[in-house]
């Protein structure tokens, strides 16, 4: 059974840090694009981060570049996401997704990451003081 789960989650101050774990069973996260997106209260889900398949490219949304980093750990079947310099617009639950095609492009460049073939239940982040 495909699975992707998400842990990490949890309450941090402002301008602290946090690595979300993203562990794949079922299937090998070597050959897929993966992704991770976040749902704040209110507002529609948007894209955060990937790392492609093909070339190991990473992708990352304005509003957290220079701030994240997504990291593969192939020994582990696993994809992390490390947060620095969190901020509370940043709360929100964080889902990881897998896609067996070009996920990262399409939504990186398209907008589009709906189409991605996997996905996890998603962890809860909250930034606050």
């Amino acid at each position: 059974q495909v699975q992707l789960a998400e842990s990490g989650g949890g309450l941090v101050q402002p301008g602290g840090s946090l690595t979300l774990s993203c562990a794949a069973s079922g299937f090998t996260l070597d050959y897929v694009d993966v992704g991770w997106f976040r749902q704040a209260p209110g507002k529609e889900r948007e894209g955060v981060s990937c790392v492609s398949s093909s070339d190991g490219r990473t992708y990352y949304g304005d509003s957290v570049k220079g701030r994240f980093t997504i990291s593969r750990d192939n020994a582990k079947n696993t994809v992390y996401l490390h947060m620095n310099s969190l901020k509370p617009e940043d709360t929100g639950v964080y889902y990881c997704a897998a896609d067996l095609g070009n996920g990262c492009s399409e939504w990186y460049y398209g907008g589009e990451y709906t189409g991605m073939d996997y996905w996890g239940k998603g962890t809860l982040v909250t930034v606050s003081s």
